[in-house]
């Protein structure tokens, strides 16, 4: 038995993926809607998906899928992690929580001690997902039993799972490539060019990598489907939150405030990282200060083209 915790776009549209496979059920805190998501539309719920909010009936499945964002998880964990010992958590969250400076892996890790956790990212959208689309994604689980377990669990048709014991390259390659995606977006928003964009996205896969290495993540795990393959996606449609974000700050035009931008509080994150550790993180400090009106698009990128020359 599976249940999703989460019924956002993403959450629902697993939900509709793997009723394929069998019953799941599917949580919500406040669900006012029947038989399709207004998040989702165009979507209709397929008869083996149960709708609750009734948590307690979710949990009841032995394989939990928190599809919540990054950084409303750690209050979830708070006050509901002592229900979750001896699950199988899967984590669809992309970001690094503000407060901890870590990411969902740790912070279920810590709350939820006896659990088997995974992390499932990678190249996607929701409404691809929920049409049955073909779409490939990896499934990143340090232990060796439960990693191919939950592969074939989760597997479909139409949604093709990889495997990585590397947790944590999978989970950074999600989170940061939301902050290069918002850096390409404003790029495209302010009229600068797609040569422009591809710069940022070439040196944001630098930055990611070389995070990622300092993080104790393997840097081949960044060229795979977790990183460069879900960088490609975000940096270059329309479909991604986080590039909309950018283009509409590039452009000056507001953003709806109702929209969860995970990028906008990850590049807070790797601010204050970056800070502690000493390190260099240009496209992200500068997507700080454009996501907090510091400065203008202009300014950010005269900033980048104005650091030192250097070899590639």
């Amino acid at each position: 038995m599976i249940s999703v915790l989460g019924a956002g776009a993403f959450g629902t549209a697993l939900a509709v993926a793997l009723a394929v496979n069998g019953p799941v059920t599917l949580w919500g805190r406040r669900i006012d809607w029947r038989g399709e998501n207004p998040r989702l539309p165009g979507v209709a719920l397929p008869d083996g998906i149960a709708v609750t909010q009734d948590l307690d009936r979710a949990l009841g499945a032995d394989i939990l899928l928190l599809a919540l964002p990054a950084q409303a998880l750690g209050g979830f964990l708070d006050d509901h992690g002592a229900g979750l010992g001896g699950k199988r958590l899967v984590s669809t969250a992309k970001g690094i929580d503000l407060s901890r400076l870590t990411g969902p892996s740790a912070m279920i890790a810590a709350r939820c001690p006896d659990a088997r956790v995974a992390v499932l990212t990678g190249p996607s959208f929701a409404a691809d997902i929920a049409r049955g689309l073909p779409t490939a994604l990896t499934l990143a689980c340090a232990d060796a039993q439960t990693g191919p377990a939950l592969q074939q669990a989760l597997s479909t048709p139409a949604l093709r799972l990889y495997r990585t014991t590397d947790v944590a390259g999978a989970e950074l390659g999600g989170a940061l490539k939301n902050v290069v995606a918002i850096a390409a977006g404003a790029v495209i928003g302010a009229g600068l060019g797609d040569s422009a964009r591809a710069a940022i996205i070439t040196r944001g896969f630098a930055e990611m990598t070389r995070l990622a290495a300092h993080l104790g993540a393997r840097p081949e795990t960044l060229t795979g489907l977790s990183g460069l393959g879900d960088l490609t996606l975000t940096c270059t449609s329309d479909g991604s939150r986080n590039f909309r974000f950018g283009a509409a700050l590039g452009a000056g035009r507001a953003f709806d405030p109702a929209t969860t931008v995970e990028g906008a509080a990850t590049a807070r994150a790797l601010a204050r990282l970056a800070e502690r550790d000493g390190l260099d993180l240009p496209i992200a400090a500068m997507v700080t200060r454009l996501a907090e009106g510091r400065v203008s698009v202009e300014e950010a990128m005269d900033h980048l083209l104005s650091r030192p020359l250097k070899e590639e």
